[in-house]
């Protein structure tokens, strides 16, 4: 199958991750997946939300705040806070972020701290909240290494990696990491968070049109994982 831009149906967009993008953060990165483009940037704060205080959990918190900027897409979408309120696309990608950095990190090893993900999207072609976590892990990472040279931190509390991708079934045939007019006909739509241990954080998959098989399940699944590998090398290059 031949698809819009060319690619394999097992190939990644062309991958960019940019560290250190903005400098008021703890840890910064602008993520490109083709023509999405995603801002991750960490901020430190001292202390935890107030329900953690009162039912006694020990350490640190992660949570994530995603937004698309206005000019992200076309025609213009106005701000949410503009609106007056938060979509619940919104409130559902920042809660999956906020999971999937939660997944892979010690909390009581971050201390009485929150870290506060800002993932902003500059330019959506689709697969924006996967390219949001994969750019999330980068900012964080560099945010408690600049602990750590501080002697804020003894050891990182991040415990593995950790990418995501988006899969679909177009045609019937299953594709990796899908650009907006493939994502908008597929009949199958997965996204799919995994470590760099191998294993998976949380896996959305929806039947757009018709219900899918175990078997497409199966080929989607095997697609994300080699796609998330292919992720999870670009950041430890980055990274190091």
């Amino acid at each position: 199958m031949k698809r819009l831009d060319g690619r394999r149906p097992n190939q990644l967009r062309p991958v960019k991750i940019q560290p250190h993008y903005v400098k008021q953060p703890a840890g910064s990165a602008l993520i490109e997946m083709g023509n999405t483009q995603v801002l991750c940037a960490a901020s430190v704060e001292d202390g935890v939300p107030r329900w953690m205080r009162e039912q006694g959990v020990k350490g640190g918190w992660i949570t994530a705040e995603y937004s698309m900027l206005p000019y992200a897409t076309a025609p213009r979408k106005a701000r949410e806070v503009t609106r007056g309120r938060v979509e619940g696309r919104t409130q559902e990608i920042q809660r999956l972020v906020g999971r999937a950095l939660r997944s892979v990190t010690d909390i009581e090893k971050l201390g009485e701290r929150t870290i506060w993900i800002d993932c902003d999207v500059l330019q959506a072609d689709g697969g924006t909240r996967t390219a949001a976590i994969t750019g999330a892990y980068v900012a964080v990472m560099l945010a408690m290494q600049k602990l750590q040279s501080k002697g804020v931190l003894k050891e990182c509390p991040l415990k593995s990696g950790v990418a995501a991708i988006s899969v679909g079934m177009l045609g019937g045939v299953p594709l990796l990491d899908l650009c907006y007019e493939e994502d908008s006909k597929a009949a199958v739509d997965m996204n799919v968070v995994m470590t760099d241990e191998g294993h998976f954080v949380e896996v959305q998959g929806t039947g757009e049109d018709v219900p899918f098989t175990q078997g497409q399940m199966s080929a989607m699944l095997k697609l994300a994982r080699k796609g998330i590998t292919d992720l999870l090398t670009i950041q430890k290059k980055v990274l190091h």
